[in-house]
């Protein structure tokens, strides 16, 4: 079955179980925006399906309704906030085999529980016309037990003490950090807060860390620290000041560009010959330099100049990569190595 016809049956079902006087063909087709027919149609398949339609002629008007004793199921909820929780398990698929999708399944299962037996057949096969797919993401299923403990040690304000290993270096330390919120970004768990070996806020990895435990201590968030401000001017998830950015976009990338918002503090403008001028203020320059390097010759650094000659650089240094060995070596250059996430 299409979609769209899931969809307007979705609203028909929610239409016939709110009202106790019943509604005119004529009122459920314009509501739904469709011919009488349609809805005649729609309504035979949801009494196929075993929903409870009644009719009955009030001064020669035939009206439809559910029967009386029809509830949309024994919990709390709207149909769409129902519709919403399900469609949020395939957003959290991202992370499944953690805390958090495995929360939100449990709890699905007790709204399906208390659900009717044609609505909760029904929300099925509306929940196959609804899909999320997710993008490139981590696996997570290994680090239940340390997003449990940090969820509860940011809750409790517990100092931790862990085992993590440095992106850039590979090195593992130990270090005493008190998180102050876990977030999801780009694919990936982190925790920010204070970690006590650099005496700074910081950002680390879920994944890399290698053995976690809470202390006996406990600890305050900083009066200054607002996470909002703190991320606020990142384009991905290190944290630095912000600077200017201009890049410029051919007509190929114009429109997908336009479509998606990058950072809050974007602004968009056409040129004559259908390219898009991207100006935005961000830190965090490696991961930027990564995303600039995703759209190949369809991107250009307008500045900074730091950001361009980086991306130069890179660019030279790929295009070695597929030259005779020794063309790189003998103009003095060497491949630039991409900047891991996280301390």
């Amino acid at each position: 079955m299409r979609g769209d016809q899931l969809a307007r049956q979705w609203q028909l079902i929610q239409r016939l179980a709110r009202s106790k006087s019943g509604f005119h063909l004529d009122d459920l087709a314009q509501d739904l925006q469709c011919v009488r027919r349609t809805v005649y149609r729609d309504l035979d398949a949801l009494m196929y399906a075993g929903f409870p339609v009644v009719s009955e002629k009030r001064d020669g008007r035939t009206y439809y309704r559910f029967l009386e004793t029809f509830r949309l199921g024994d919990v709390p909820f709207t149909p769409d906030e129902i519709l919403a929780l399900a469609f949020g398990e395939d957003l959290l698929r991202a992370l499944e085999g953690t805390v958090f999708h495995d929360s939100i399944r449990s709890a699905l299962a007790k709204i399906r529980a208390g659900l009717g037996p044609e609505l909760s057949a029904y929300l099925a096969r509306l929940g196959e016309s609804f899909r999320v797919l997710p993008g490139p993401h981590k696996n997570y299923a290994r680090s239940r037990e340390t997003i449990q403990l940090l969820n509860d040690a940011v809750v409790s304000r517990r100092t931790v003490r862990m085992k993590y290993r440095t992106g850039r270096t590979g090195a593992v330390a130990t270090r005493d950090l008190d998180p102050y919120r876990v977030w999801y970004r780009s694919g990936g768990l982190y925790v920010v807060g204070f970690d006590h070996k650099s005496s700074e806020i910081r950002t680390f990895a879920v994944d890399r860390i290698q053995a976690i435990a809470a202390t006996d201590e406990n600890f305050r968030v900083k009066r200054d620290f607002d996470f909002d401000r703190y991320i606020g001017s990142s384009f991905g998830v290190i944290a630095e000041p912000a600077i200017p950015v201009h890049i410029r976009f051919d007509a190929r990338w114009a429109s997908w560009v336009e479509e998606r918002t990058w950072h809050a503090s974007q602004t968009l403008e056409h040129t004559d010959n259908g390219a898009l001028e991207l100006r935005m203020e961000v830190g965090g320059t490696a991961e930027l330099r990564t995303w600039i390097l995703s759209f190949g010759s369809g991107a250009e650094v307008i500045e900074p100049a730091t950001l361009r000659d980086e991306v130069i650089a890179d660019l030279e240094a790929s295009l070695d990569r597929y030259r005779p060995d020794g063309v790189a070596a003998a103009k003095g250059r060497k491949p630039r190595r991409g900047v891991p996430l996280g301390p």
